[in-house]
């Protein structure tokens, strides 16, 4: 592929949104030594992708201009000399990494550790909604809940909110998987979906009651899977069992402060911020999950390359129900 070009999207510098975003003509990438070369066939689009591209941390992205997204589903065209696990045709499903991006193009390179074979029981679109959101979703539940997903300790109570987005409808799923009852929130047209989902009791976040996340039977939460933004601690502290946490998912500052006064003031209590980070053997779990029928991937919607603005216009808007898809 030495020489050759490849249609992708960039930015070269903060801000700007989905107008922000330029087709261009670039070099396809070479892989290095512990890195396959992938002819993409499907890419997920995630908030924290944008989220780059507005400049919430000064380290990302590694260097302008800056192809985004980490999310890729396609075909292994080269392998990189220290490459041992794939070989050149295998079906993959890839993270690429918030620093090196990449995913927006027709090709991109991945770490041989970060990339697993995808079955063909699932499609490309659906392994490409995995890495960022079904892999928080796993990492808040199994490592920093305590959700055994065999069902294997004590039942616990959950709250999952934004449980009809990206993250939100994985969580749900995994939960379930586990030996967990399940409150949810989300707006009013996604009602029925959550349930579905699996989901025991769902409420209408305008609502009072789902405005004060009140459990319906009256159960304290042991965990709060938190994918929402903008709920205060004070909302979420009378709902929590004795010794109940909030892991949230998209950390501010006020996030932060609040959780540094629950560790001084030693409370039962705890708010956990978490920055999840995928790992290759937790993305071939899930996609096992898939395979199995225990867990989807719900599409939104699908774009092509060419209007992959549009995604990233929807995914902005921040009303997507499950994964917005881009295909090459």
């Amino acid at each position: 592929m030495a020489g050759k070009l490849m249609h992708a999207l960039q930015y070269d510098r903060y801000g700007g949104g989905a107008a922000g975003l330029k087709h261009v003509e670039v070099p396809v990438p070479a892989p290095k030594k512990d890195e396959v070369l992938l002819k993409i066939e499907a890419i997920s689009v995630n908030p924290f992708d944008w989220k780059i591209q507005k400049g919430v941390s000064p380290l990302l992205p590694r260097r302008f201009p800056h192809i985004p997204g980490t999310d890729v589903a396609g075909e292994v065209l080269e392998v990189g000399a220290r490459v041992k696990n794939f070989k050149t045709g295998d079906k993959v499903v890839a993270f690429l990494t918030h620093a090196s991006g990449g995913a927006l193009a027709e090709f991109a390179v991945a770490k041989e550790s970060l990339t697993v074979i995808r079955p063909p029981e699932v499609s490309a679109a659906e392994a490409a909604g995995l890495p960022v959101a079904a892999l928080t979703a796993h990492e808040a539940l199994t490592k920093t809940a305590g959700i055994k997903l065999d069902g294997s300790v004590k039942q616990a109570n959950i709250l999952i909110t934004a449980a009809s987005g990206g993250v939100g409808h994985y969580a749900v799923q995994l939960a379930k998987l586990g030996n967990t009852h399940v409150t949810a929130t989300c707006g009013a047209r996604n009602i029925e979906f959550v349930k579905r989902l699996g989901a025991d009791e769902v409420l209408d976040y305008k609502t009072p009651e789902g405005e004060a996340l009140k459990s319906p039977s009256g159960r304290r939460y042991d965990a709060v899977i938190h994918c929402a933004t903008g709920i205060p601690w004070s909302s979420f502290e009378p709902n929590l069992s004795e010794n109940g946490k909030v892991i949230d998912l998209t950390p501010g500052v006020s996030a932060i402060i609040t959780w540094a006064l629950k560790k001084l003031t030693f409370s039962k209590k705890q708010l956990v911020p978490l920055i999840a980070t995928p790992k290759g053997e937790n993305l071939d779990f899930v996609i096992k999950l898939v395979k199995e029928g225990k867990l989807k991937t719900v599409i939104d919607s699908k774009h092509p390359l060419s209007k992959a603005e549009d995604a990233w216009a929807k995914s902005i808007e921040s009303h997507a129900t499950g994964k917005i898809i881009v295909e090459p």
